[in-house]
């Protein structure tokens, strides 16, 4: 039973991949100062900084905004991620199974 369940399952994630790679996720911080692009796999995709917002010289404050605004993106791209892999699971059960293992 469980072959057949879980047996396709590479194909599903492979398939899942290319999707994720397809959906765009964004994220901004100090009203556009900063804007980078990801996709739902966790790869950056673009970043840019808008230097009329960010004092140029200051290095270290630029190099900070860069932590918090990627870590920001990368947060929304694993909830899209996991979203998909929940739902992924949820369409592989047979029905009536939904329940199991404390799924909805």
């Amino acid at each position: 039973m469980f072959d057949k369940l879980f047996g396709n399952m590479q194909g599903k994630q492979e398939e899942m991949k290319k999707r994720l790679a397809t959906e765009v996720v964004e994220a901004e911080i100090e009203n556009g100062a900063i804007h980078i692009k990801a996709n739902a796999n966790r790869e950056i995709l673009d970043i840019s900084i808008d230097p009329a917002k960010i004092n140029p010289e200051s290095r270290e404050e630029l190099e900070d905004l860069l932590v918090i605004a990627v870590n920001q993106v990368l947060e929304i791209a694993a909830e899209r991620e996991a979203a998909e892999a929940q739902k992924m699971i949820e369409d592989m059960m047979p029905p009536g199974l939904g329940g199991l293992f404390g799924m909805k």
